[in-house]
């Protein structure tokens, strides 16, 4: 029973903590914590409705489409070789709302939270052809590379949410490897590689 429940909160982990929700959660953070809060509530309700078509919606709902046609279990998709098409059907979509988001003129800074997780797609599909490396950690580590940039740009101490960024990192990590989707290797390389990913997009683009 006792390890019936730890799966069943790996899961849960696994779940809640999806790659495809921390861009809209970067946002929310933005209208919420920074000058962007002074935005009109519909202005800022327009951009999150743009974030989440496509980076939750139409990624989720195309790769569960393709993942059924398949006939494959989320855990059969997990496989490398099987990884490719959805990494493509999301590099597609981010870009998309990105260009979007450029074309009318939205904020750069929130922009540059999905630049960041764009980045991180693209980076992590092309360790993917040779290597199967966990963008679950990926994402979480984007966090931590996009706090520690807007930190440098709004000048805050970054480290009380670094922390609890690391935290959960080091949760949803545990899980993938219960989870057996991942091991310890591919959850660290993960994490460096969304943080260094999402550092430098949000710095330089």
């Amino acid at each position: 029973m006792r390890e019936k429940n730890i799966i069943l909160a790996a899961r849960f982990l696994s779940m809640a903590f999806t790659p495809f929700y921390l861009s809209f959660v970067g946002v929310v953070a933005l209208f919420v914590f920074s000058y962007l809060t002074l935005l009109p509530i519909v202005y800022k309700l327009w951009v999150l409705a743009l974030v989440y078509l496509f980076t939750i919606l139409l990624p989720t709902l195309v790769i569960h489409i393709y993942r059924r046609y398949h006939g494959w279990t989320p855990r059969e998709l997990g496989k490398k070789e099987r990884r490719v098409v959805p990494y493509i059907i999301s590099i597609l979509c981010y870009f998309i709302c990105c260009h979007l988001m450029e074309r009318w003129h939205v904020p750069h800074c929130v922009t540059n939270v999905l630049m960041a997780a764009l980045m991180i797609q693209v980076v992590c599909a092309l360790i993917n052809v040779w290597w199967k490396i966990s963008t679950h950690t990926a994402a979480i580590g984007g966090v931590g590379g996009a706090l520690v940039a807007f930190a440098d740009l709004f000048l805050f101490n970054p480290m009380w949410w670094l922390s609890i960024v690391i935290i959960v990192g080091g949760m949803v990590g545990t899980a993938r490897m219960l989870l057996r989707q991942h091991n310890l290797t591919q959850v660290v390389a993960g994490f460096v590689v969304g943080m260094m990913s999402a550092y430098f997009a949000v710095l330089f683009t």
